[in-house]
């Protein structure tokens, strides 16, 4: 096979490509396989160019025995690993005679399949605590405590919240998948921001007492109509200034500001800021860049104390993706938070 129609060959191929004639030599390759390899255009021996031994493995029983081989190929970019599967197929004829090999990159399937792990294991991590405290508790009730009705109503007592823990998690799992179907429907009904947090306050207000919390929210001076899911969006603020309550610490003052940008830099369009503020001890800011992930806990022990499952944050975030909008997050250590939700103005 001649070098220009090796290269018109494997030039037709969407992904990354190479030809290696019968000799070992690489004959041509690709645009995509140049990305890989700068030296895959030059007629080296495939040794030498692809130095890892499960391919010339691959190559040489391709080569032997005429049948479909498989690989895999890890390539570093810079930082990033990527990881290739490389199908070997053996080609002949009057004009042609070598192993073909396309590369295929299934470093997102594999990530997608760590996170897969990572959140069964999560998931099994929290249910496992309070199921085992259960566990405990009814054996308790059944045999040293049988006879002892003041200490039976103290592990009733702790089940009923273990239970209850066990229920938000459930459901905040159930609410993150529903919002994960719907990511690609965009919300059609027109809202009101400023009823709707009102709504939000006014539900809150029983929690607020409770702390000795204080809201500070005043009329805003700019249309406040978006385009949105009002049943989501009143989960969004919720958890928000519901967050701010509780871990603003006893007596916050939590502030719910409405303003309007001209463009918004990262949406590129006319949006809403809604900025809820605390007063509370604040966040280092090493845990910023984490705080929307799944089960991600600054302190855990703290977080489950107050009802937490770990999952708000990450089903706000979604929520406002699908809503084409953003999060933002400011805190300074012992001067509070401002978690800011930005949504393209109607």
């Amino acid at each position: 096979m001649s070098a220009t129609l090796a290269k018109s060959f494997v030039h037709g191929i969407p992904m990354p490509s190479v030809f290696v004639g019968s000799n070992k030599r690489i004959i041509a390759a690709n645009e995509g396989a140049l990305t890989l390899n700068p030296k895959a255009d030059e007629t080296s021996p495939f040794v030498l160019v692809f130095r890892q031994p499960g391919l010339t493995e691959a190559l040489d029983s391709c080569l032997a025995n005429g049948t479909e081989q498989r690989a895999i190929y890890h390539h570093h970019d810079g930082p990033l690993n990527v990881r290739y599967n490389v199908t070997f197929s053996r080609v002949t004829g009057e004009e042609v005679d070598g192993v073909l090999l396309c590369f295929t990159d299934v470093t997102h399937l594999q990530q997608a399949d760590k996170m897969r792990r990572d959140f069964v294991a999560n998931v099994s991590h929290e249910l496992r605590t309070p199921l085992t405290a259960i566990l405990g508790f009814i054996e308790t009730i059944q045999g040293p405590a049988r006879g002892d009705p003041e200490a039976q109503q103290r592990f009733l007592t702790t089940m009923s919240a273990e239970a209850s823990r066990m229920n938000r998690l459930v459901g905040d799992l159930l609410s993150l998948s529903r919002v994960e179907e719907e990511a690609r429907m965009r919300p059609t009904s027109a809202i009101d921001l400023d009823q709707l947090l009102r709504s939000v306050l006014r539900n809150l207000e029983t929690v607020a007492e409770e702390n000795g919390g204080q809201f500070l929210y005043d009329t805003p001076d700019v249309a406040t109509s978006v385009t949105g899911d009002p049943d989501q969006l009143l989960q969004v603020f919720t958890n928000l200034i519901e967050n701010a309550l509780k871990y603003g610490g006893q007596g916050t003052q939590v502030s719910i500001k409405v303003s309007f940008v001209a463009r918004d830099h990262v949406l590129r369009k006319p949006a809403l800021l809604i900025a809820i503020s605390d007063n509370g001890p604040g966040i280092d800011a090493v845990h910023l860049p984490r705080l929307t992930e799944r089960f991600y806990r600054i302190d855990s022990h703290r977080s489950r104390e107050m009802g937490g499952t770990g999952l708000g944050l990450a089903i706000v975030k979604h929520i406002l993706n699908r809503h084409r909008g953003r999060l933002q997050v400011e805190s300074t250590l012992g001067q509070g938070s401002t978690f800011t939700v930005i949504l393209p103005k109607k």
